[in-house]
């Protein structure tokens, strides 16, 4: 498949300006950036061109506003479209890319999870051949996933021309899912998300948001805390693909995706997380330039200062990771009987089992979830966690007596956990002890 001219839609955002960055860098691609507003998208082309670490593509980015869409669309060989995710804007964007693109082009969304069949439906019958979901994960540079969907109408000989374009030449992670609601990677992760804001304001006279990331923190397996990573992703677009699985799902894990009402008041008041400086957390700096790093604080709707919380079961889990003892840290976790190990315990559980559920509906193997929650979220696989566990106790009796009943039925845990497959990967790089190693 030669791409020698690329449309992105939505150039302006950070999604966009990042996968403009890819099809410049990586695919050697003419691309021409998109954005409503001209002089904002040139502002914006130093940043792609930051986000990959190559100066060379800057000739490689043409600025243009949506005035001059359909002539970039005219000439280009794949138009993607990176815009807000709602549906009612993806389908206008659509129209107007149908009314140009070429017969032998190819058209992609870049949706977290809302219907791509829905959106081939805005092209004629002759052009949903050529239309698909191509979902890349932020930041692309660093992390390669790729989530590709097809619809029932996209032509299979172009899915795999595509498949040899995304992964040889983009250099992605490519993993085929089926059109479910935020595919396989998000539904996974933003499940663990926001299940933890559920947490935080459960546990608010605790300490609440901070308190739940210190005891979800890297020595469980995920290169930052679930809440530091809805600040990054931003809550407006955790809203969005969260609400979107509350109305389009009915899994036995289905309240967790109902978004706490602090979250909503944030993003009411555009404390959206770090693109506005503000969110779950906010660093205050002064003029000589020291920080003060502050959490929204759930009861009182202020920031305070985050609190350096030391639970004893993570401290010893960081030493024996420390050590290189990784099979003494988990049984460190199953044996500790404080309420913050339990807590811990349960959420990395709830994500195994959540993890082959969504796997079993929404991929083509089971092998799937490990390959989206590390390339996409830089998480430690499922499946290689499972195994790890394993290693140490009876980890089905283990799941059984956490979650059978409560999270989970007997039934449908018994169809999981019947030959869970091997991982391809190795738990322990994922475990860091966060004391300098």
């Amino acid at each position: 498949m030669k791409i020698k001219t690329v449309t992105v839609i939505g150039a302006t955002g950070a999604m966009g300006a990042n996968i403009a960055g890819i099809f410049a860098s990586f695919g050697g691609a003419k691309v021409y950036c998109v954005g409503r507003d001209i002089e904002k998208v040139k502002k914006t082309v130093p940043r792609i061109v930051s986000s990959v670490r190559a100066d060379s593509i800057a000739s490689n980015l043409v600025p243009t506003d949506f005035s001059m869409l359909p002539d970039c669309v005219r000439e280009s060989d794949l138009v993607f479209e990176s815009s807000i995710e709602d549906m009612a804007t993806k389908k206008d964007i659509a129209s107007i890319v149908a009314a140009t693109m070429k017969n032998d082009a190819v058209a992609c969304t870049g949706s977290s999870g809302l219907s791509i069949t829905e959106i081939a439906e805005c092209y004629p019958e002759d052009l949903r051949t050529r239309f698909l979901g191509v979902h890349m994960f932020n930041p692309p540079y660093n992390m390669p996933l790729c989530e590709l969907i097809p619809t029932k109408y996209t032509d299979e000989a172009l899915v795999e021309e595509l498949s040899r374009y995304l992964s040889g030449t983009l250099l992605r992670t490519l993993v085929p899912v089926k059109d479910a609601p935020a595919f396989l990677a998000n539904r996974i992760g933003f499940q663990f998300i926001n299940e933890a804001l559920q947490y935080a304001e459960r546990y608010k006279d605790s300490g609440g948001i901070d308190y739940i990331d210190a005891i979800l923190g890297s020595f469980t397996g995920r290169v930052m805390p679930p809440l530091v990573t809805a600040d990054f992703v931003g809550l407006d677009i955790h809203k969005a693909i969260v609400d979107n699985l509350l109305v389009n799902t009915d899994d036995f894990a289905n309240n967790s995706f109902v978004l706490p009402s602090y979250v909503n008041d944030l993003i009411v008041s555009g404390r959206l997380g770090r693109k506005k400086g503000e969110g779950l957390y906010k660093t205050i700096l002064y003029d000589n330039g020291l920080k003060r790093h502050t959490v929204y604080d759930i009861d009182m709707g202020i920031y305070v200062d985050t609190r350096k919380y030391i639970f004893p079961f993570a401290e010893e889990m960081k030493m024996h990771i420390s050590n290189g003892d990784y099979c003494q840290a988990l049984k460190v976790l199953v044996h500790n009987k404080s309420t913050e190990a339990g807590i811990c315990l349960s959420f990395l559980l709830r994500y195994i089992v959540y993890s082959l559920f969504v796997a079993s509906k929404v991929a083509y193997s089971m092998e799937a979830a490990d390959d989206v929650m590390a390339a996409g979220f830089n998480w430690c696989p499922p499946l290689a966690l499972y195994h790890a566990f394993a290693s140490i106790c009876d980890i089905n009796s283990l799941i059984r007596e956490q979650l059978e009943g409560g999270f989970i039925s007997k039934d449908e845990l018994d169809v999981l956990l019947t030959n869970v497959p091997a991982s391809r990967y190795d738990f322990r790089p994922f475990l860091k002890s966060g004391r300098g190693r």
